[in-house]
């Protein structure tokens, strides 16, 4: 009987130290997935009966010493039994007139290897029977609202690392409209990104951390704007100009500071080949992991200003002229110094808001135009033979009154998606949004619209707008590929946000880092910035001329 009480002991401790380790990795990657669930699926957790951050910070002490996974699964079991009984109630139907958009959805991950059966059972029952809101989304809606209350946390201590990472995956797990079209999968970013903040040394490395994980959203929108100052503690300079980034060569494309410009003999054209001995193509591959943009066009665009600041006032800068190499030592200056022109009172010649060019064209420049001035423009303009529309700028809001203008009926231009509260993760389409109407008098020349890397979120919806017109024809280069609005977060020491609602072409065609595609492909080039022609508006009075 011994013989066999101890054969029994030494099976069980076999099979005890045999049973699968599990990695702190893998088991906050699943926690991170419950937890999120929990949040916004869990009726007594979505509609905010309990402290879901506290809860999670009692836990991982728990879970970090959790060795295998059926302990593990138990901790994450027994979470969920504390909670209390989640009532079961009739299957929820997905009313007739919601139609659903579901690139974004994936619950698969109920199956976790690391799961125990009854822990997927748990889940799934939850899924089933989760919170219905009452809530119309909205930037203000309350799981929104709930990011903004991390500002006691300590950024040195691990579990509030560990919380903060959790709560800003799970706001884009459920709540970003172009998660499915990323370049990487968001699980795949968790799994990357848990070990290094976990690892962060303080609070400059873990604010990078996250800052690098904004980038990997793929989207313009994204900004990323950290409460400590990341520049050892001195003011940023500026080269006094800005550029455009053409073949590897950031080419001087406007004067910011007319003196400190004059003074190192800097001029629109100028190519400029390093920065402190540093080449262009360096600088474009170095910024990569810091800088969230939607598309190249829209990266190379947003890379320019970091490339002309610098944390130094001594700044090297190689220029190509006439063929030749010049090195000049300059001195660069803060941000108002360097940008003198934005502060020298009738410095700058007002810009036109339209104009009559020759040849009876049109020209209106959306960036400056305002409602009050249209009335005025269809007076001047109406007779033409073509209007050029410049879109190459952050549009005023004119889109409707230009519209009622130019189009010959109402046409419906954009539709869009977004989060379905009933059930988080999916996305239902809404009603879109028309421009124009029955209008006989409507504008009858040709309309032709500008594009290009700084045609950005409402400048690319207005180009979706004017485009409905009929006689429309889009002229330049791939737009930022940044559709829809913006939803802002605050959290502790950063502030953040991204795409909030996913924009489409009525017959559901995506512009989200695609951006509004030209019908005439145009880019303007190193000899042309440095003649001072604008080739994209040519290329367009071309076409109105000759049709082609």
């Amino acid at each position: 009987m011994q013989k066999i009480i101890l054969l029994i002991i030494i099976l069980l401790s076999e099979a005890i130290f045999s049973a699968p380790k599990i990695t702190e990795n893998e088991k906050l990657v699943a926690t991170c997935k419950v937890w999120g669930f929990l949040k916004y699926y869990h009726p007594k957790v979505a509609n905010g009966e309990l402290n879901w951050d506290n809860q999670l910070l009692e836990k991982l002490p728990k879970i970090e010493k959790a060795q295998t996974q059926e302990e593990f699964s138990l901790i994450l079991e027994n979470w969920i039994d504390e909670i209390g009984p989640v009532k079961e109630i009739a299957p929820i139907i997905i009313p007739k007139e919601v139609e659903l958009f579901d690139k974004n959805f994936d619950l698969s991950w109920f199956n976790n290897k690391l799961f125990s059966k009854r822990l997927s059972k748990k889940l799934k029952f939850i899924e089933e029977n989760r919170f219905q809101s009452q809530e119309e989304f909205s930037p203000e809606f309350d799981a929104f609202k709930k990011q903004r209350n991390y500002n006691d946390l300590d950024y040195m201590d691990k579990e509030s690392r560990i919380l903060m990472l959790f709560a800003y995956w799970n706001v884009i797990e459920y709540y970003f409209p172009y998660k499915y079209i990323m370049d990487q999968k968001w699980n795949k970013i968790l799994e990357e990104v848990v070990p290094v903040v976990l690892a962060a040394k303080d609070n400059k490395e873990y604010l990078d951390t996250m800052k690098k994980m904004t980038r990997k959203l793929n989207d313009g929108h994204v900004m990323f704007i950290s409460y400590r100052f990341h520049w050892s503690g001195k003011t940023p300079t500026y080269f006094p100009a800005t550029g455009k980034i053409i073949d590897e060569k950031l080419i001087v494309t406007e004067i910011l500071g007319d003196s400190l410009a004059a003074a190192y003999d800097i001029k629109i054209g100028d190519v400029i080949t390093k920065i402190n001995n540093k080449t262009i193509k360096d600088y474009i591959a170095e910024k990569r992991d810091v800088i969230s943009a939607s598309n190249e066009a829209n990266y190379l665009q947003r890379v320019v200003n970091p490339i002309l600041t610098s944390d130094t006032e001594n700044v090297k800068v190689e220029f190509l002229k006439d063929g030749k190499l010049l090195t000049k030592d300059m001195k660069w200056f803060d941000y108002h110094d360097s940008h003198r022109n934005e502060f020298k009172k009738g410095a700058l010649k007002k810009k036109d808001n339209f104009k009559l060019l020759e040849n009876n064209i049109g020209y209106v420049n959306m960036e400056v135009i305002k409602q009050k001035h249209i009335p005025a423009m269809i007076s001047a303009l109406e007779s033409t033979k073509a209007i050029v529309f410049d879109l190459r700028n952050y549009p005023q809001g004119t889109y409707k009154e230009i519209s009622d203008f130019i189009s010959p009926s109402e046409q419906k231009f954009a539709i869009y998606t977004q989060p379905y509260l009933n059930y988080p993760g999916r996305y239902k389409w809404m009603e879109g949004t028309t421009a124009g109407f029955e209008n006989k008098n409507n504008y009858k020349g040709k309309v032709i619209v500008l594009v290009n890397e700084n045609s950005f979120s409402q400048s690319e919806w207005t180009a979706m707008c004017f485009k409905t017109a009929g006689n429309t024809t889009i002229i330049g280069s791939q737009t930022a590929g940044t559709d829809g609005n913006v939803f802002e977060f605050e959290f502790k020491e950063f502030h953040t946000g991204f795409t909030g609602i996913g924009v489409y072409y009525p017959d559901g065609r995506e512009t989200q880092r695609i951006g509004i595609i030209p019908d005439i492909e145009i880019k303007p080039t190193i000899k042309g910035i440095q003649e001072g022609r604008d080739e994209v508006l040519e290329r367009a009075l071309l076409f109105i001329e000759t049709g082609k």
